[in-house]
């Protein structure tokens, strides 16, 4: 074979959460009532913007997950050997970012290095100047065209991100003719005026500004660097889209480890209450009362220890590293569910004094399937509002942890690692503040994007909202 595939811990739950929200999303569809509020979603202006943009994330995310290492040449034996560097399909896709590396920093959009140094000149003097960087603007024979240059690339890239759009507006107009048998410049016309159930005059501009963007970097880092490089060379786009899986897990895969222990440990104190009330309220109190960080960094350090003591089970530096990240994730979600599980010991206890509840009770019905088919329903839309909300908070809690050095390894990419490290740049004379620039727009992005998109879910799942509407 020409590569081995290598199925991290992480690829494995990712995979399988892929899974579970594939087989959610069919359950829901044939469900009415559940899929009622998902279409108001997508009916939002907001939902929409949103949507689009954590898809484009996610898609990232999921093209990062997929790993393998590349066979190298056969022995004199024609045994098959394999590169000890695990890539993934995204590392493929953006080969030349991931390669072309300078010798240290170089500024956004620059041709040469951001420090000087000593360099013989053609007339065989030395000199103290700024070298050209060995990539970056190297198609260059004049660096005094190389804003010309710039502009044409980003005029090229423009018309053809609005010729993409704009044949998928044709396409989408010709299908919705023949689906609706009706002429295509009228069903092109509802399209744009946005005559229709969903806000698609939002879906076009929010598809041709994703698609400029896109097609813009494109376009400018197959021969610039566009976000600089940092202190090793290493391209800082690469950099900020290569830790977008990490931010994605962090905030996911916590969620998984969170869910179970605050539902289950939630509504059976507000269902059963007495003893087993007191149990948990105690369990969850004695845990909050332990600082978060402090916790955190001691379980860190102990799978560092124990991974410094068995080499021989991590074959490559991607599994130690993805180890560590798997175990922040199970850490984090343990210390974080208590704030979902008092939500849901509250509820369930003005829940198990409804009629319905009282009504189910007296018929003889069991405790098991009170809390299933009553309290669990009408406490889902709150643990759904909750995951989105706190997925926003853990990839932040993954930055802070990465830069007060408890967070993920440090030869994992992350935002995280990148504002620990831009820390000493920033104190440099003149400041390098590109690495520190693009890890903060990146996380912006996302986490404004799940902002707005808990914002919307919320107003959906609300009772008292839908009643409005």
């Amino acid at each position: 074979m020409s590569f081995l595939p290598v199925f991290l811990w992480t690829d494995i739950l990712i995979y399988l959460l892929l899974a579970v929200v594939a087989a959610a999303a069919v359950f829901v569809k044939n469900r009415p009532h559940l899929s009622a509020p998902w279409k108001t979603v997508i009916q939002r202006k907001r939902g929409m913007i949103s949507i689009m943009i954590l898809f484009c994330y996610v898609t990232i995310g999921l093209l990062d997950s997929i790993h393998f290492r590349l066979a190298l040449e056969p022995d004199s034996q024609q045994r098959q050997h394999y590169a000890t560097e695990v890539i993934s399909v995204f590392d493929l896709l953006t080969d030349s970012l991931r390669q072309q590396v300078e010798k240290t920093y170089s500024a956004p959009l620059s041709t040469h290095l951001f420090v000087k140094e000593i360099q013989a000149a053609a007339d065989g003097t030395l000199v103290y100047d700024y070298p050209r960087l060995k990539f970056g603007g190297a198609h260059l024979s004049d660096v005094d065209n190389k804003w010309y240059d710039i502009q044409q690339t980003i005029i090229n890239a423009s018309v053809l991100a609005l010729l993409l759009v704009f044949l998928v507006y044709v396409f989408h107009s010709a299908a919705a003719a023949w689906y609706t048998k009706t002429d295509l410049r009228q069903q092109a016309k509802r399209i744009i005026k946005g005559e229709t159930s969903y806000p698609l005059p939002t879906f076009y501009l929010m598809l041709l500004l994703l698609v400029l963007v896109a097609a813009n970097l494109v376009a400018l880092s197959a021969d610039y660097h566009v976000f600089g490089t940092d202190k090793v060379g290493q391209d800082v786009l690469y950099q900020a889209l290569k830790s977008i899986r990490t931010g994605l897990v962090i905030g996911t895969l916590t969620t998984l480890v969170m869910l179970p222990l605050a539902i289950f440990l939630g509504i059976a104190a507000g269902y059963f209450r007495g003893w087993i009330d007191d149990l948990i309220q105690y369990i969850y109190t004695t845990l909050n009362s332990i600082p978060g960080v402090l916790l955190i960094a001691a379980a860190v350090l102990i799978l560092q220890v124990y991974m410094n003591n068995n080499p021989e089970q991590f074959a490559t530096v991607a599994e130690r590293a993805d180890m560590r990240l798997l175990f922040l994730c199970i850490i984090l979600g343990v210390t974080s569910w208590t704030g979902l599980c008092r939500i849901l010991r509250a509820e369930t206890l003005k829940l198990r004094e409804a009629e319905y509840v009282l009504a189910s009770r007296a018929l003889g019905a069991s405790s098991f399937s009170i809390l299933h088919k009553h309290i669990l329903p009408n406490v889902m839309h709150l643990v759904l509002i909750a995951v989105v909300l706190d997925f926003s908070g853990l990839v932040l809690a993954e930055a802070v942890l990465s830069y007060v050095g408890v967070g993920v390894d440090p030869s994992m990419i992350s935002w995280g690692n990148m504002i620990n490290s831009a820390r000493l740049e920033m104190a440099r004379d003149p400041v390098v503040w590109w690495s520190l620039t693009a890890a903060f727009i990146s996380m912006f992005i996302l986490v404004l994007a799940a902002n707005l998109f808990a914002d919307v879910v919320r107003d959906a799942f609300d009772p008292r909202m839908q009643r409005s509407r």
